[in-house]
C-alpha cells in the first residue's frame, strides 16, 4: 500500500509541477497584460484534484491519519483555482490581477502542503 501512495505523491508532484510551470512559463507575458490560462494549467490543477482525493483515500484505508482541515483548506483553494483556470481557459487573455491570483493560490497551497504539520 506505501508504493502505491508514494506512486500518487509523485503523480500530485507532477500536477502542481505543470499548473505552477504554466503559470511560470506566462508570467512575462503577465506584465504586458497578454497572459493566458495555458492547458496545462487546467490538466496539472485536474491532477491535483484526482490524486488528492486518491491519496487521502489511500490513507484514510491504510490507518494513517488524515489532517482534515489542512486536506479541507487545500481543496478550497484548489477548487478556486480549477474554477478559475476552467472558466478563463478560452480567453484569449487574462487580466493580470486575475492571472496573478492562481499564482499566488497555488504558492499558497504548495506551503500549506510543506510547512502544517
Amino acid at each position: 500500500m506505501d508504493v502505491l501512495i508514494h506512486l500518487f505523491v509523485g503523480l500530485h508532484i507532477i500536477g502542481i509541477a505543470a499548473l505552477l510551470g504554466g503559470f511560470l512559463t506566462q508570467v512575462k507575458a503577465m506584465g504586458r497584460g497578454t497572459a493566458r490560462f495555458v492547458p496545462g494549467m487546467l490538466h496539472g490543477a485536474l491532477t491535483m484534484l484526482v490524486t488528492g482525493a486518491v491519496l487521502v483515500g489511500l490513507s484514510q484505508a491504510n490507518d494513517y491519519s488524515v489532517d482534515t482541515v489542512k486536506i479541507g483548506t487545500k481543496l478550497a483553494l484548489l477548487i478556486v483555482i480549477l474554477g478559475l483556470v476552467y472558466v478563463k481557459r478560452d480567453e484569449e487573455t487574462v487580466d493580470k490581477r486575475l492571472f496573478g491570483l492562481v499564482g499566488l493560490l497555488t504558492t499558497v497551497n504548495i506551503f500549506i502542503a510543506v510547512l502544517w504539520t
